[in-house]
């Protein structure tokens, strides 16, 4: 995969997050505020991710924070983790499967490292 299309490929897959993120947020605060609607349930999550540079660390905790209801705390580069708060747990594996689908392997493209460089 050349960065280029690395690039542009996470770029889409990025944006595309964005608004179905945006969507989700929208529509758990609405739900939330209803008169029979479900508080959502805010949690703390630890994100496993492939071994990439700090540079690509970096990026990925970024993109996760610019996504609408999940911030990064913390970026463990000895342990490859994010620490993660979302507005609403419940959908815990759904959020980690998305990052890992819609994120890494880009970056992966851009700014991988091998294991104990």
């Amino acid at each position: 995969m050349t960065r280029v299309k690395a690039t542009v490929g996470l770029l889409g897959r990025f944006v595309r997050a964005l608004v179905l993120s945006a969507w989700q947020t929208v529509t758990t605060i609405v739900r939330a505020s209803g008169r029979s609607g479900r508080a959502p349930v805010p949690a703390f999550v630890r994100v496993r991710f492939a071994p990439m540079s700090e540079t690509g660390a970096a990026l990925l905790g970024c993109m996760v924070s610019l996504t609408p209801g999940t911030t990064t705390l913390d970026i463990d580069m000895a342990e490859h983790e994010l620490l993660v708060h979302v507005l609403d747990a419940a959908d815990i594996d759904g959020l980690v499967d998305g990052i890992r689908r819609d994120f890494e392997p880009g970056l992966l493209a851009l700014f991988a490292v091998e294991e104990g460089a």
